[in-house]
């Protein structure tokens, strides 16, 4: 991962939270959009064999994530704090989905991100498809992605930033990488409150 995903995103996230409790608007701990606005829908093919939608969960906190299967460090750690998110929140998990998009749609196909998932909690939904259809999904959630292979070996540097969007489909917040499960905890719950 490069030093602009993991060192200017939170430094600008925290500039922007200071900024949204200045004017007044929910406490959250991760970055806020002020205002929130509609978050960008898509279309890709989900892990859980129905087609992938923002709008699918229209009344819950959609919890979205980029990454890919065949990551080391940023992407496990970030879906086993989100796996721990899920079981602190009991009952009220069930207002909350995790989506995670693949940004490697050559070995990421339904079955294999459903494996993969599963093994953090079997109900993150996973969504893949063409590599130009990722790719505007990225561009419209802002995350970036360089594919790098070398020796045999392919891995991504990519964003690695959680973006939290309401029931109502708008943008509230990004969490840098690196937030506990309490913050996603405290911010999802806020969210749900509402």
């Amino acid at each position: 991962m490069s030093a602009l995903f993991g060192t200017v995103l939170p430094a600008l996230l925290l500039a922007a939270s200071v900024a949204a409790h200045a004017a007044g608007a929910p406490s959250l701990m991760a970055g806020t959009f002020d205002p929130p606005r509609a978050a960008p829908d898509f279309t890709l093919e989900g892990s859980d064999g129905k087609p992938l939608s923002l709008s699918r969960f229209r009344g819950k906190v959609v919890v979205l994530q980029f990454g890919f299967t065949s990551c080391v460090n940023v992407c496990p750690a970030t879906l086993a704090t989100l796996a721990q998110v899920h079981r602190a929140l009991g009952e009220q998990a069930s207002g909350v989905q995790v989506v995670y998009i693949t940004v490697d749609p050559e070995r990421d196909d339904a079955d294999r991100l459903s494996r993969y998932l599963a093994a953090f909690d079997a109900g993150f939904i996973g969504g893949t498809g063409t590599e130009k259809a990722l790719a505007d999904v990225r561009k419209a959630y802002g995350v970036a992605a360089q594919r790098n292979a070398s020796a045999g070996s392919v891995q991504y540097g990519h964003s690695s930033f959680v973006t939290l969007i309401d029931g109502q489909g708008r943008l509230r917040a990004l969490m840098p990488y690196g937030y506990g499960p309490e913050a996603y905890v405290h911010d999802i719950r806020a969210l749900l409150s509402q």
